[in-house]
């Protein structure tokens, strides 16, 4: 009797979870639109909406104003289904972050000196004030929580840029193909690498597992994958992407599989050796960057099912664990204003002084330093991983949350009033 129950209860266990995961996509994608295009009609990118209607569809106002609600629909299975979605969309997104970029402003050696220098300081300032502002505020805020952990967590918070939402922006504002474009999109890949390697090794020491010889050998590895993807898998990509049929309008099922195999492989790469699967994407996507013909297609086949369907999943499942009614007092939000200023003062500074010391003039550095300063997804990431693993108190995430929805909202009224000055000319109804 036992026995022939059992699957009885797995299928009907499946077709409930699938039930209220549809009931939960159905949700975000209606919620997003809308907001997107709201964002859209405030002159601020459609990421932003987003980013907003996952905080709307979470405690901060759903859940608080109808918890029973939310409770059944977001909480009556596991988020795991949920989760693993956004993550695959977030591997897609960076893959077409990679190859929207025009690198060869990178040939000229100033360029490259100019990534060098902004990766460097739009990472070390951020992350020493960072450090600074958890040794701070850890009384106050963490209480329970070792200060060490917590205060190298708030400096590796306080030290990415959204590279998928940046390249978003940059499309959104014709910057893709221009020479800051490039700096800073290459600066902020750079940027993102080492705060990955950096939280990776905050990981360790919060968990007593630091190991040198570790370290050193997760760098080797990296070394050893960009060299193979270089050498290796571009070829071979040029190779599969020449060989097909490319006169339609659509990327051919063939190489389509293809393509997404070695993008997740890629994505599995990355993850083992440290740095997490996201950028796996992001590399194959550089790869095939000077293939217009095939970057086109695949943005006309998969980037906008990517873009609606994926991206707001990840949004809604952050703001699912964002109460901002949990900042109740005046003292709170006096903290919340501090993180802000900090975390602004941080990226913006560093990246204007590092962009000033490489040869560029004040407009173009400003500008720099305000793409930079675009916190978004990738703050998202770094705040989910310290929370799982108990370094950041829930206040704190709500605090940078809203940081990271901050710095992004502002990015758009800067470009506008800096463009100009840049002699940049802003395009007209480009929806990234």
């Amino acid at each position: 009797m036992n026995t022939s129950s059992t699957p009885d209860l797995s299928v009907h266990l499946v077709e409930t979870t699938l039930f209220f995961d549809l009931l939960q996509l159905v949700i975000i994608i209606a919620i997003a639109r809308v907001a997107g295009h709201f964002a859209r009609g405030m002159r601020q990118p459609r990421a932003v909406g987003e980013m907003i209607a996952g905080l709307m569809l979470g405690p901060s106002l759903f859940g608080h104003l109808f918890p029973e609600v939310s409770q059944l629909v977001f909480h009556s299975v596991s988020p795991l289904p949920i989760s693993i979605i956004s993550q695959i969309g977030l591997i897609l997104l960076m893959f077409q972050i990679g190859m929207d970029f025009d690198f060869s402003h990178l040939t000229e050696k100033n360029n490259r000196k100019a990534v060098i220098w902004i990766s460097s300081t739009s990472i070390t300032l951020p992350f020493a004030l960072g450090f600074g502002l958890g040794q701070w505020s850890a009384p106050y805020l963490a209480s329970g929580i070792p200060t060490l952990p917590y205060s190298l967590f708030v400096g590796a918070a306080l030290s990415v840029t959204a590279v998928p939402i940046l390249g978003r922006i940059m499309a959104e504002y014709g910057l893709t193909q221009t020479r800051v474009g490039a700096i800073t999109i290459s600066a902020a890949a750079i940027n993102d690498v080492i705060g990955w390697m950096l939280l990776a090794v905050i990981s360790s020491i919060s968990l007593a597992q630091f190991s040198l010889i570790s370290t050193l050998t997760q760098l080797g590895l990296l070394a050893v994958y960009i060299a193979v993807c270089w050498l290796i898998v571009r070829p071979l990509l040029r190779y599969l992407i020449n060989r097909s049929d490319l006169t339609h309008s659509r990327v051919p099922g063939d190489l389509m599989a293809a393509m997404l195999a070695i993008v997740f492989i890629s994505g599995m790469l990355t993850f083992k050796i440290g740095i997490f699967a996201i950028f796996g994407g992001f590399m194959i996507g550089v790869l095939v960057h000077d293939m217009p013909k095939f970057v086109a297609l695949w943005k006309k086949s998969v980037g906008g099912f990517v873009m609606v369907f994926f991206l707001p999943v990840f949004f809604t499942y952050t703001g699912l664990r964002t109460d901002i009614t949990g900042l109740d007092t005046y003292l709170l939000w006096t903290w919340c204003l501090i993180f802000f200023l900090i975390a602004t003062i941080g990226k913006l500074g560093g990246a204007y002084f590092g962009a000033r010391m490489a040869g560029l003039n004040k407009h173009q550095s400003s500008t720099i330093g305000f793409l930079m300063n675009t916190r978004a997804l990738m703050e998202l990431i770094v705040l989910n991983i310290g929370y799982d693993l108990g370094f950041i108190p829930h206040n704190i995430f709500t605090m940078l949350v809203i940081m990271a929805i901050i710095t992004t909202i502002i990015t758009g009224p800067a470009l506008r009033h800096r463009l100009p000055k840049m002699g940049h000319k802003i395009p007209v109804g480009i929806d990234a």
